[in-house]
């Protein structure tokens, strides 16, 4: 959607890749070959300097996830995460919409995506990152998102 109205390039999730590749769930050993894979693709991509870069995620996401199902995570990824600079970070509020199973996507539980959105959250306020919340139904939360990266876009 957001590519379709601006352009630009999309990265993917590189641990659904890496799923289907590996044709398994993720361990903890698994976390520093992902979170590699993901800050490859994400430089393969800035790399071609699009007007727009759309990142479906990036290592908040391994961070998050690697504490939250293996009790840990390496420090570096945390170190690399905050050395690279991010504009704006949609958060999607999981409240308003229902889950699905896609056969790789865990946290069927409201409160369990709800606690995973607060650390989501929590961590963007503490780091003073740039984040609006997107919230609502699926229109509402296309029109959200059109409207930030509108607005994004349009700031000199």
């Amino acid at each position: 959607m957001l590519q379709a109205r601006f352009g630009g390039l999309v990265v993917p999730e590189y641990v659904r890749h890496f799923i289907d590749q590996e044709g398994r769930d993720t361990c903890y050993a698994d976390i520093p070959t992902i979170a590699r894979g993901q800050l490859a693709w994400e430089d393969d991509a800035r790399a071609r300097q699009p007007r727009l870069l759309i990142l479906d995620t990036h290592l908040l996401s391994n961070l998050l996830w690697s504490r939250a199902l293996f009790g840990d995570c390496p420090a570096w990824i945390e170190q690399a995460l905050l050395e690279r600079d991010y504009d704006l970070h949609l958060l999607l509020d999981p409240e308003g919409v229902d889950w699905v199973d896609d056969g790789q996507r865990c946290q069927p539980q409201l409160s369990e995506r709800q606690g995973f959105f607060a650390d989501s959250l929590g961590w963007l306020q503490r780091h003073e990152q740039v984040w609006q919340v997107v919230g609502g139904d699926w229109p509402t939360r296309s029109a959200a998102a059109l409207d930030a990266v509108g607005q994004l876009l349009a700031t000199p």
